[in-house]
């Protein structure tokens, strides 16, 4: 994560700023434009299209004394794109791994990319799983213990999200620049 922050010259410090790069991965269809859509613009689409390749969107946030400046990677889930993934979490800060409560070969997916992840990204990136589509509990078939398990026994954080109703839509991406600035911070 690049910062820069500074004094002014009556010892008051001014807020700093930090470029935060974060990507979403996951199969196609659990909700990870839709996610990126809330965040960003507050705006949820019904029937959003399916990304190509990938997204690029940016949003800036205040936490604390920091504004951080999201660069936010939404990658296609089709695994067509799969070998097209590293080129855009290569540098990340951050991931989402995203997969759907209500299909649970999405959550076997979302363990791969993880593996992935921890092998192939930067040493220091923050990893969190997101089940998405709280809003169809009904229809649930990845237990919300099973998934946070799987996620302490890995070193992740976990939430569950909907991008429909605005569940966690914001408390997920907060959280992760709060851990990476506990480690040693990159100057601009």
């Amino acid at each position: 994560m690049a910062s820069r922050g500074s004094t002014r010259a009556n010892g008051v410090s001014q807020t700093k700023i930090c470029q935060f790069k974060l990507v979403l991965l996951g199969d196609m269809a659990v909700g990870k434009s839709s996610l990126v859509l809330r965040f960003v613009k507050g705006q949820f689409d019904e029937f959003q299209e399916t990304t190509i390749g990938a997204a690029f969107l940016a949003q800036s946030v205040c936490l604390d004394d920091t504004t951080v400046k999201f660069e936010i990677w939404d990658t296609a889930g089709q695994e067509r794109y799969h070998s097209l993934a590293p080129m855009y979490y290569r540098g990340a800060q951050a991931a989402i791994v995203v997969f759907d409560i209500t299909k649970p070969e999405t959550f076997d997916r979302a363990k791969a990319w993880v593996k992935e992840l921890q092998r192939q990204a930067s040493p220091n990136i923050v990893i969190a799983l997101a089940g998405n589509k709280s809003d169809l509990s009904e229809k649930r078939m990845v237990e919300f213990e099973e998934a946070q398990a799987y996620a302490e026994d890995t070193g992740l954080l976990f939430m569950e999200t909907s991008a429909k109703t605005a569940m966690n839509q914001r408390k997920c991406p907060n959280q992760m620049p709060k851990t990476q600035l506990m480690l040693p911070a990159t100057e601009v």
